[in-house]
């Protein structure tokens, strides 16, 4: 490998990642260019000074798309950089770049931030030299579908366009390359005792990471009776500060691993031994005598620099309790990575194959991995000859993330106490995931699973994240389409409360001023739509929505969609179809906005389309096209001003 920095061969791979997915391309790009011999640093978009794009030979952007088109938070304050008007249009000139996006096609503005990127990066002078690539979550093969056909092409270019010197060899893909971080034990006594999850208990959370919350559990209630197909739970937090929030913003939940899991892995990899010993990070021995400044980030920087002086200190078990993915749906890296872990030549092939790039393979990975949703945890357990050495852990598992979930609390529901400003409440509405796959195994979401084990009295550690459909005031107020099936009712539920609050607050301003009576807002109608499988077991908020309709906190209609409840199926399409009528009212004539916000499968587009449906009956045909095309028109240019928003999951 390349020991000193070759200024002709260096990459910079940046990423804009929101739930990792953007994060673990980039890392798979850098580890292709290592491969090649070039000097990589991979790094978050916000990581680097845009003037500094020069003095690296290539870059790759690996860019998410959120919301509606945004940037991932990780990479906003990159994109704002570039975004200054005193930027000349050579500002980056002598760059060589191309990217990758990742989107899902479900949504109206499909890899916007890749898009947008991609844009302003020529705008700024920055030169494209080898063709961008786009990821859907929607493809039929997920993300690997698109990304490793482009990514083999990527790296035939790169040899051809950046020739190795005469007699060095890529280096092939059956050689480890060395973890840039490694596990070392340090002195001090085992610990005596684990952070294990136990089921059913009170937890306390004391994970030292940035910028969390830490937030108490007051309410863990289940709201879909025990014998329904869906455990659905109204989740209660508190946090002593007072923190604001919109209508739309989410809660990232840290989870963490149960101990009957950890045990299993600890078990299985021989690492009981010194799973308790006090451990901290340090450089792998190719970075040893790197400077600090030139280190590339740790797999969890802020345990890197704090694990030495930890309290209690970090030890193996910590580490996969509270910071490893090991229930994790495995990447192909990671089959490579522990390919070289095995000495049984049957599993080490096997494994290998799991990252070939044609077709055939590719589809049984996808068969292997995702169909049935196998976790690493059971990888390892099939493939028992592989042992990880225990200094090697952070730099094979991947980092557990959060789980962002929609708050479905606004106006006088933040408040812990009614009335009070002192700390804020956030209500949430989730699905516990639980089912049954193709390999009749029961699959478990690994933060769902860790909320609904939590008893009232835990403490979680939590962040509050800006959310995409950003309602104006103007939208708040103005007339308003909700569609939001199942749980996606919780955002709506959130935006709904604040109208009450936003009029409640407009009324009592009226009524200290009697003499300008015209000071009270004027709330324009919220027509909710709401579906489920049955009024009986997943109507969420049903009594909520009768008080709103019957007490005009707001001016609320609810039409529902219960699929179930009927012989033949009926769904949240159906109803604005059957009801075009009060559709185009509020969206046509008096231009209203929609907020569409659920599943990411079908859902969306069905919506869309009958929209379209609703808004053909006010066009005709003309010289401008048929009544369809001006609906549809109708319906992007709503895209474009913001007045239709989505949000799916």
């Amino acid at each position: 490998m390349t020991t000193e920095r070759d200024e002709s061969r260096t990459a910079l791979i940046l990423y804009g990642s929101e739930t990792g997915n953007a994060q673990e391309v980039a890392e798979e790009l850098g580890r292709t260019a290592e491969r090649l011999h070039f000097v990589t640093h991979v790094g978050e978009c916000d990581s680097v000074k845009a003037e500094s794009l020069r003095s690296y030979s290539l870059v790759i952007f690996v860019v998410s798309t959120t919301g509606q088109g945004d940037f991932p938070l990780n990479g906003r304050a990159f994109w704002k950089s570039l975004l200054l008007k005193r930027l000349s249009a050579d500002f980056l000139g002598g760059v060589n770049y191309t990217q990758f996006g990742l989107g899902d096609s479900s949504y109206p503005k499909f890899n916007w931030a890749a898009r947008k990127l991609h844009k302003r990066l020529s705008q700024l002078g920055a030169n494209e030299v080898y063709p961008v690539g786009e990821a859907d979550q929607q493809h039929t093969e997920g993300l690997e579908g698109t990304f490793l056909p482009w990514a083999t092409e990527l790296r035939n270019f790169l040899l051809t366009q950046y020739p190795l010197p005469s007699g060095v060899q890529p280096i092939p893909d059956n050689v480890q390359l060395p973890p840039k971080w490694i596990l070392e034990e340090v002195e001090g006594p085992a610990s005596s005792s684990s952070t294990s999850l136990p089921k059913n208990s009170f937890e306390v959370d004391s994970r030292p990471i940035p910028d969390a919350l830490t937030a108490t559990l007051t309410q863990n209630k289940r709201v879909t009776p025990d014998n329904h197909w869906q455990d659905v739970r109204h989740i209660c937090l508190t946090t002593p500060e007072t923190v604001s929030y919109s209508p739309g913003d989410m809660i990232s939940i840290m989870p963490k691993n149960f101990s009957v899991d950890v045990d299993i892995l600890l078990e299985l990899m021989d690492w009981k031994e010194v799973a308790d010993k006090p451990v901290s990070f340090a450089p792998g021995i190719g970075l040893r005598n790197k400077p600090l400044d030139e280190l590339p980030p740790a797999p969890i920087p802020y345990l890197a620099s704090s694990s030495q002086t930890a309290s209690p200190p970090l030890t193996l078990r910590i580490l996969l309790t509270d910071y490893l993915d090991i229930r994790a749906i495995p990447r192909r890296s990671f089959f490579a990575n522990v390919a070289h872990y095995s000495n049984d030549e049957m599993h080490k092939e096997r494994l290998l194959e799991f990252t070939n790039p044609d077709p055939e393979f590719v589809d049984d990975l996808w068969d292997y991995t995702t169909r049935p949703r196998r976790s690493i945890l059971e990888v390892l357990q099939e493939f028992d000859s592989v042992k990880i050495p225990w200094q090697h852990a952070a730099s094979v598992l991947p980092v557990l993330r959060g789980r962002q979930f929609s708050i479905a609390s606004g106006g006088e529901l933040k408040q812990i106490v009614p009335g009070q400003s002192e700390g804020t409440k956030f209500e949430l509405l989730i699905a516990i995931v639980k089912y049954r796959t193709v390999i009749k195994k029961i699959r478990q979401g690994v933060c769902t699973r860790y909320l609904s084990a939590l008893q009232p009295g835990s403490t979680l550690k939590v962040h509050l994240q800006r959310g995409g459909l950003n309602p104006t005031l103007d939208q708040l107020t103005g007339p308003s389409v909700l569609v939001g099936p199942g749980t996606g009712v919780a955002p709506l539920r959130a935006m709904i409360w604040e109208k009450a609050a936003i009029l409640k607050a407009s009324r009592e301003e009226a009524e200290e001023d009697e003499e300008n009576s015209t000071s009270s807002l004027n709330i324009g109608p919220t027509l909710l739509l709401f579906g489920g499988r049955n009024r009986a077991a997943d109507f969420f908020f049903e009594d909520e929505w009768k008080r709103f309709e019957e007490e005009g906190l707001v001016n609320l209609e609810l039409l529902t969609a219960f699929s179930r409840d009927q012989k033949e199926k009926v769904y949240v399409q159906d109803r604005i179809r059957q009801n075009a009528d009060k559709f185009l009212k509020l969206l046509y004539h008096q231009a209203g906005s929609v907020f569409i916000c659920g599943s990411s499968g079908r859902m969306p587009e069905n919506v869309r389309e009958a929209l379209v449906d609703c808004f053909e009956q006010a066009c005709s045909s003309d010289a401008d096209g048929s009544a369809r095309q001006q609906a549809e028109q109708y319906l992007v240019n709503m895209e474009k001003i913001g007045r239709y928003k989505q949000e799916t999951w």
